[in-house]
């Protein structure tokens, strides 16, 4: 009988890509990971790694049965699924995913509450941006993530996970207090025009919320600064640099010298749980996903 360990080492290749990069997934050395792939060699008396320049590739028999692996790995998460709920309690370890305003605005409480009323749930959280969330999910690393979107700018899920509204996250102008626009009741994107951004860097939902928003309106915004943190982003603003649009979640206390404007329409992120649908049942997941409802709202 094939041992699933090995089985698990050659499937995270396959994902992957690389023996690195599926020990680090796997909690691993590489040395590890490729002692586990020699075995499996012996065990198959198949060859199932090549060398490839530098790395390594897998054969076709590899990717046979890597495919197969696949479906072993999915059908021993349903059994474990199964004994979870008929124990009928949230035990076990459960690994969230949350973007970083949701990893410091939402997250504290919910763990605090999951550790009260579950105590025998491991819970583990990873701060990771929303697209690369949904895809640990999909593959297993993570078993549940928090994420966000915008109403022009939507975040693609994988058909394998479910996904449950949170709340929504309404974001504002921030402005220093010494341009005349902070003086405004509120904004449109037009008032706005030739301003200096500060945003997070080409490729992230709130810069393509930002072009996608200001071309709608025939409008080329100026990113003069690209930065990910908002804490860093409001130091900034607190020294009369750019402006910005930051959502309320996790924002903290604006800072002196700053003040907060609404924009219209009003833009408004929506949070978003997601999760494996083939783990829907499990008591650690629906635990979770309570708490975490209660504390959004």
């Amino acid at each position: 009988m094939l041992d699933l360990g090995r089985l698990k080492a050659l499937h995270a290749i396959a994902v992957h890509g690389t023996v690195g990069a599926a020990a680090d997934v796997l909690g691993y050395t590489p040395s590890a990971v490729s002692q586990q792939i020699a075995k499996l060699e012996r065990e198959t008396r198949t060859t199932l790694l090549e060398r490839n320049g530098r790395g390594v590739r897998l054969t076709d028999a590899a990717r046979l049965l890597a495919d197969t692996a696949s479906q072993v790995l999915k059908l021993v998460e349903e059994a474990e699924v199964a004994l979870e709920e008929q124990r009928g309690a949230a035990i076990g370890r459960l690994c969230i995913g949350a973007f970083a305003t949701a990893s410091r605005g939402l997250l504290p409480d919910v763990l605090v509450s999951l550790s009260e009323q579950h105590p025998a749930l491991d819970v583990r959280l990873t701060e990771i941006d929303p697209p690369y969330a949904t895809e640990a999910v999909a593959r297993g690393e993570l078993d549940m993530a928090i994420v966000h979107d915008w109403a022009n700018t939507p975040l693609p899920v994988p058909e394998s996970l479910s996904r449950a509204f949170l709340v929504d996250d309404v974001a504002e102008v921030l402005i220093p207090d010494s341009n005349p626009l902070s003086r405004k009741e509120f904004l449109e994107p037009v008032d706005l025009a030739g301003e200096r951004w500060i945003c997070q860097t080409e490729g992230s939902i709130c810069f393509d919320w930002l072009e996608r928003t200001f071309h709608g309106a025939g409008i080329e915004p100026v990113v003069a600064y690209r930065i990910s943190e908002y804490r860093t982003q409001m130091a900034l603003l607190a020294k009369g640099i750019g402006v910005a649009l930051i959502p309320r979640l996790g924002r903290g206390e604006v800072p002196g010298g700053v003040r907060a404007v609404p924009l219209r329409p009003t833009p408004t992120r929506r949070l978003y749980a997601v999760w494996r649908t083939q783990a829907s049942r499990r008591p650690a997941i629906t635990a979770a996903l309570d708490v975490i409802r209660q504390i959004a709202r």
